[in-house]
């Protein structure tokens, strides 16, 4: 009850629901412009966020994460262009029925989907984040190492098809993350005499360069997207299309429930398998692809289910499971929460207040969908060229305003320059974003943990917890890495055979 007085304070007594409404339509905006992902959309905001309470600036990035997921399938749907990742899935059918005329009714299935799927999600966030903090009381200085270890083993998970590449990225994390003054001896490391790098990199520069000045860069270099005609108005579903499409709703919300609870997940697995398993148990699985109502419906809610149930390894664990909870997980560090076990024991106040929060984030995506639309439309028309200049200005002004400090607009272009030059070699961002915000939680934890054995690493396998995460992560990395064998030996069979087939 105490968690229910605290969420409902936080909206009635502070300006949480203005701060939810304004997350939510800045992140349709986003969305709805192919090429922001969601975790760029989040990383434009974050400088701004800088001075503002905890819980409003939290409020607001969660909120912008809810809106971007369902702003990406409106270009999805009206120019077959996905605004994000994570809304692929939805271009099959949604492009299909704006063809046949049908393109109102395919944003309200969208939007409706995904305020079902992220209200479900929101009450399995409360109702699975405080159990899961418990365990904070058995965490200790090597059981915190082990845990952030057994996070950096998730690399292997978003490696993108190459393990070593995944692993290279997350070395160049950590260098980056021990950049500055030693925290326990207070000597200068990879500093090279420089003032301005004495306090470390801060992970805001990096998460903003690699995300959203690397996007940019790229974005730069492509071709312009479709227009999207003037005349779009959403129609929500009736009776009888919630009764076709309610059982692919359930399918995505339970899908992107246990991906978003699974570090390495994310929206763009959960819309794919939801996808599939909606047209596996659908009564007419022959629509699909043709414009049917259950393949938005069912990658629509399971985006916007793991757009909360994400929220659960962030909060409790430390563990971001995807490009934007990193972002997120950023924007704790920068206001000074620790995310992790004693999260929800130490800052109550902030997580029941984000709760209630982004409940009235989810229940204000259903009326800015509609009202977002026509501006949405409007942006997607504007020369592409002119869109690119003002959010790189846009940016720029943001990172200088954090410490007034043309330094860190500088640090910021030279990430966005390392994360395109990785993007052009294949490299993936995110095992490097991973290592970065994990990085100071395994050294600091390890050297307590050596000084608290006395220079013995048996403290590590003698502490029960540590022991089970560390075990854990030799098997996750035993198994990513038999899998990723095995399907290249598939692979190289499979091209073999055809090779053989080819000379008979």
């Amino acid at each position: 009850m105490d968690g229910l007085k605290i969420a409902l304070q936080t909206v009635f007594e502070t300006p949480a629901v203005f701060y939810a409404f304004a997350g939510v339509a800045w992140g349709i905006i986003g969305g709805a412009l192919p090429g922001l992902s969601a975790s760029i959309t989040m990383a434009l905001l974050l400088p701004f966020t800088f001075g503002m309470d905890p819980t409003m600036a939290i409020i607001l990035l969660a909120s912008t994460y809810v809106g971007a997921e369902y702003g990406g399938s409106i270009p999805a749907i009206l120019i077959k262009t996905p605004g994000t990742s994570a809304a692929v899935t939805t271009v099959i059918d949604g492009y299909e029925m704006h063809k046949q005329g049908r393109s109102g009714e395919a944003l309200g299935i969208s939007l409706m989907a995904g305020v079902v799927g992220g209200l479900i999600g929101m009450i399995l966030v409360v109702a699975l984040t405080e159990p899961l903090s418990n365990v904070a009381f058995y965490f200790t200085a090597p059981a915190y190492f082990a845990l952030g270890v057994f996070g950096l083993s998730l690399i292997a998970t978003l490696s993108e098809g190459s393990l070593i590449k995944g692993f290279l990225a997350a070395i160049i994390g950590l260098a980056i993350s021990t950049i500055g003054i030693d925290p326990l001896s207070g000597v200068q490391r990879f500093t090279f005499g420089s003032a301005e790098l004495l306090g470390g990199i801060e992970p805001i520069l990096v998460l903003i360069g690699m995300f959203a000045m690397a996007e940019l860069f790229e974005q730069t270099s492509q071709p312009d997207w479709d227009k999207a005609s003037h005349t779009m108005r959403i129609k929500l579903p009736n009776l009888k299309t919630w009764k076709r499409i309610w059982p692919a709703t359930l399918i995505g919300t339970g899908i992107g429930t246990f991906d978003g609870v699974t570090p390495g997940g994310g929206a763009t697995l959960a819309s794919f398998l939801s996808y599939n398993e909606a047209k596996r148990w659908s009564k007419h699985p022959e629509e699909f692809g043709k414009g049917s109502p259950e393949g938005i419906a069912a990658p629509e809610a399971a985006n916007n289910t793991v757009a909360a149930t994400a929220l659960i390894p962030t909060l409790t664990f430390g563990i971001p499971s995807s490009g934007s909870t990193a972002v997120l997980l950023g924007g704790l560090i920068l206001h000074g929460l620790e995310p992790g076990p004693a999260l929800l024991t130490k800052n109550p106040e902030f997580v029941y207040g984000l709760f209630g929060g982004l409940f009235v984030a989810n229940l204000s995506q259903l009326v800015l969908g509609i009202v977002m639309l026509p501006p949405c439309i409007w942006l997607v028309n504007r020369p592409k060229a002119f869109l690119m200049a003002f959010i790189i200005a846009l940016v720029s002004s943001g990172v200088y305003s954090v410490n007034q400090n043309i330094a860190d607009v500088g640090i910021m272009v030279g990430m966005g320059v390392l994360g395109y030059v990785m993007r052009m070699f294949k490299f993936p961002i995110l095992p490097l974003v991973l290592a970065l915000v994990l990085g100071s939680i395994v050294e600091r934890n390890y050297r307590r943990a050596v000084d608290l054995g006395y220079g013995e690493h048996s403290i590590f396998f003698t502490d029960p917890l540590s022991a089970v995460l560390l075990g854990l992560t030799v098997l996750f990395i035993a198994g990513s890495a038999y899998v990723t064998y095995a399907r290249k030996q598939k692979a190289k069979a499979e091209a073999d055979l055809s090779l053989s087939s080819a000379k008979t």
